[in-house]
């Protein structure tokens, strides 16, 4: 069905370059075939992270030149320590809330944070985030493409602004016993 070629398409474009949320499709092609939800919201994740990974490449292999030109080296090598210390959980958070995952993709590459970190992180993050959303159009139909498309800012950021309170009172807490 090329309706789902076209969800591939967006989701690994929307993780490099493109402005536009695979969700909206996923959720519309997911009412329309209930019975390949679960498995659409798989394949919207894979191609996502299929996409950031070229993004990761593409900043590995350009991103330190320009970034040199544009910031003193110190400032990225300060930047670098700390992407290597915290960047799995700016991942995490990018890849599930609608902060644009593509920019810290790219920069994974840029900061040369480790490959499979990487991967691993990002399949977690838009696994939760597609497969949620899978989960919500079979257990509300019609109903959630209402909601969702109405509140889907609101709804995602409030799950981020969440999940970082929770992330930044571990690092506080674990901070604190060190």
């Amino acid at each position: 069905d090329w309706s789902i070629l076209v969800l591939g398409i967006v989701a690994f474009t929307e993780a490099i370059f493109s402005p536009f949320p695979p969700d909206p499709l996923l959720v519309a092609i997911g009412i329309f075939r209930l019975d390949l939800i679960v498995l659409l919201s798989v394949f919207v994740t894979i191609s996502s992270v299929t996409g950031a990974t070229l993004g990761y490449a593409l900043g590995r292999t350009f991103g330190k030149s320009i970034a040199y030109r544009l910031v003193p080296s110190r400032r990225i090598e300060s930047a670098e320590v700390m992407f290597k210390k915290y960047g799995m959980w700016v991942i995490l958070l990018a890849a599930f809330t609608p902060i644009p995952y593509k920019v810290f993709a790219i920069l994974s590459g840029v900061m040369n944070f480790d490959i499979r970190r990487f991967v691993l992180v990002s399949l977690i993050g838009r696994g939760m985030r597609f497969i949620s959303l899978a989960f919500l159009v079979l257990i509300f139909g019609d109903d959630v493409k209402r909601f969702i498309s109405g509140n889907f800012e609101i709804l995602t950021a409030g799950i981020g602004v969440t999940v970082g309170i929770i992330l930044f009172a571990y690092l506080l807490t674990r901070r604190a016993r060190h």
